[in-house]
């Protein structure tokens, strides 16, 4: 495959991730990782990218899971208290390529895993959210978020869930916040230590654009996308494998 048919097969399949992710109210970064990482990019390219199309991508998500109705400032803000200075030291932290690559495919597996619908699923029974364990939360997955180049939402969905704090939409308007201002400060702190962007993030934004949209307006309201959840299941699920074979 030359490389102007492989630029190509990479931005149908962004595209599809970010239709994916933004349909559940994510901005898409582990899955942009994930083709990073089965496109041989670089790791100095694969974060600070991710993180762009993450802004862009999960900013969409809210806007229209806002606007259904469904965002609960309440749960939010103890999530986020510490979570972003937390991602903002995290993307500071340089860690091993072998170490990064590991935590990564974990991170992979997860959001696998939440797309199956193994984690995470909603109850009738929501529970009233525990504060001081929220805060605690959001700063540990704020901190492994900025350190990997994820918003976190992909951790943060399914915790909403299985502690019974919030319903499944409500969960999907909260993790697109959530991961948004995440990938603000974790760009932010990426941006101290030098930004690598791809030559080809103009497309890379087109694409991810293109998918959030359609995904974000289709999400909030009543869709289902059976097919497609298995497809970019085994697409993180190969990436997950590369990562730790390689």
């Amino acid at each position: 495959m030359d490389m102007n048919s492989a630029l190509f097969v990479f931005l149908v399949l962004m595209s599809l991730v970010a239709f994916l992710y933004s349909s559940v109210g994510h901005g898409g970064a582990s899955g942009y990782l994930a083709l990073m990482a089965i496109f041989n990019f670089s790791p100095q390219a694969m974060k600070p990218s991710a993180l762009i199309l993450n802004i862009l991508v999960s900013s969409i998500a809210f806007y229209h899971y806002y606007k259904a109705g469904n965002f609960k400032w309440k749960i939010f803000i103890p999530f986020t208290a510490l979570s972003v200075p937390m991602a903002f030291f995290g993307a500071g932290i340089k860690i091993d390529t072998s170490v990064y690559k590991i935590i990564l495919g974990i991170c992979l597996i997860i959001a696998s895993l939440r797309l199956l619908g193994f984690i995470g699923k909603e109850s009738d029974e929501i529970k009233q959210i525990h504060i001081p364990s929220a805060v605690i939360i959001g700063g540990m997955i704020g901190f492994l978020s900025g350190m990997i180049g994820i918003g976190g939402g992909i951790i943060l969905s399914p915790l909403l869930l299985l502690l019974h704090w919030a319903k499944m939409k409500e969960t999907a308007a909260i993790s697109a916040l959530f991961i948004f201002v995440n990938s603000v400060a974790g760009l932010a702190g990426v941006a101290n230590t030098g930004v690598a962007f791809s030559s080809h993030l103009v497309y890379f934004i087109f694409a991810a654009l293109t998918g959030g949209i359609l995904g974000s307006y289709y999400g909030s309201g009543k869709f289902n996308t059976v097919v497609l959840k298995y497809l970019l299941t085994s697409l993180l699920l190969f990436a997950s494998a590369k990562l730790f074979i390689i």
